[in-house]
């Protein structure tokens, strides 16, 4: 059990049925009337952001999410299997469960699949990739005084914006939480 008096960002517990992550928490103490914790905090399973604040003495139960570390191997239709390195089983995942910036992950690449009391909820792509270009228009000369971008497509079937001086075949870092490019690999 935890209190909401050592709530701290980052700490996961159970709450009406689901589970929560703080990521803000602030002690409130007016000068009149009982302290209090206002928190920001996101569901676990569905993302859903939502502000409330709780009495220091609440207290509810710690959920203890599962980080595995699964190696993605390739997609059937709506499901996506990735292979657990110690035992080597394999596990479906559905489509639904994949965040946005899956579209960066390459087959055979690591990644961190989510699970609270069994069931899959996430997955965590690597925080950088390197990739290869395979479209982008051909860089023009001028134009260059303010750091200007033109879209490229890497082998994923990602679309990013990359500087005008990247041209097809090369490889880049790309940053997955954001989608941004970082620098040539």
């Amino acid at each position: 059990m935890i209190s909401a008096g050592d709530f701290r960002n980052g700490v996961t517990f159970e709450m009406d049925g689901n589970v929560v992550s703080i990521i803000e928490f602030q002690h409130v103490k007016p000068g009149k009337g009982a302290a209090f914790v206002r928190t920001k905090i996101r569901n676990v399973i569905t993302g859903s952001v939502t502000e409330r604040t709780f009495n220091p003495n609440d207290k509810y139960p710690t959920a203890y999410i599962e980080r595995k570390d699964m190696q993605y191997l390739y997609n059937d239709g709506d499901l996506y299997y990735f292979m657990d390195l110690e035992t080597f089983e394999q596990t479906p995942i559905n489509h639904s469960v994949l965040s946005d910036n899956f579209k960066f992950v390459l087959e055979n690449m690591t990644c961190k699949v989510l699970s609270y009391k069994g069931n899959v909820f996430g997955v965590e792509p690597p925080n950088f990739v390197e990739l290869e270009i395979t479209k982008t228009d051909p860089g023009f000369k001028g134009n260059t005084a303010t750091n200007a971008l033109k879209p490229a497509t890497v082998e994923t079937g990602a679309e990013i914006n990359v500087p005008l001086f990247i041209e097809e075949g090369e490889r880049i870092r790309i940053d997955t939480r954001t989608g941004e490019y970082m620098e040539r690999a």
